[in-house]
């Protein structure tokens, strides 16, 4: 069993159910398919699994490191974004509603893409490698975003929170009474989620 699966607090993590969508770090495996660091590049994209008949050996030396997602909304918790080569439609949709859920970065649809992998880098990983979070309000927060609760991920999805795990969603419950709730979505998908994009849920 490979550690090839992604959860929403953007650990890479051992399970033997499979993923929906591929994703990619860059080379962050050895030579005996083990992770050795969190990424190599700043550019984590969601792929689709499969892309014009291509075939790969999972985790072969000194190729990027395939990674596996439950679903959409799990990668863009995570800090993964649509690809532009595989999912090039669903890339562009990513970028208009990116750039209009986040104007105050002045940015416009010619923008090269790594000036917003450089914003989601900031709002995905500290320094010391850790996960960012920011607290909100779960009435503020859209469909589609995770957030923490009890220290297990939870979706947000028709005003409940749907309890992740990696063989699917489990025990959907009402939101509780909370000031605010650290959230682990980046903050600029969010921003982008509440004004119309919405990612793919399994829940």
């Amino acid at each position: 069993m490979l550690q090839n699966r992604v959860n929403p607090f953007g650990e890479i993590i051992k399970t033997r159910h499979r993923g929906s969508w591929l994703g990619n770090r860059g080379v962050i495996h050895n030579n005996t398919q083990e992770i050795v660091r969190q990424f190599k590049v700043k550019a984590w994209i969601t792929c689709v699994l499969e892309f014009r008949g291509r075939h790969r050996e999972v985790m072969q030396p000194n190729h990027w490191t395939e990674l596996f997602f439950l679903d959409e909304a799990t990668a863009f918790a995570a800090g993964h974004r649509p690809c532009f080569q595989c999912r090039y439609a669903d890339h562009q949709r990513f970028k208009l509603f990116w750039l209009k859920g986040n104007p105050g970065y002045q940015f416009n649809i010619k923008t090269a893409v790594t000036e917003i992998d450089n914003i989601l880098h900031q709002e995905r990983i500290t320094a010391d490698k850790t996960k960012v979070y920011y607290h909100e309000s779960l009435d503020a927060l859209p469909d589609g975003t995770f957030v923490s609760y009890q220290n297990n991920p939870y979706l947000i999805k028709e005003k409940q929170l749907h309890l992740w795990t990696p063989a699917g969603y489990e025990k959907a419950v009402t939101f509780p009474v909370l000031d605010k709730i650290a959230v682990l979505t980046p903050k600029s998908f969010v921003n982008m989620f509440a004004v119309g994009y919405v990612p793919q849920m399994m829940a």
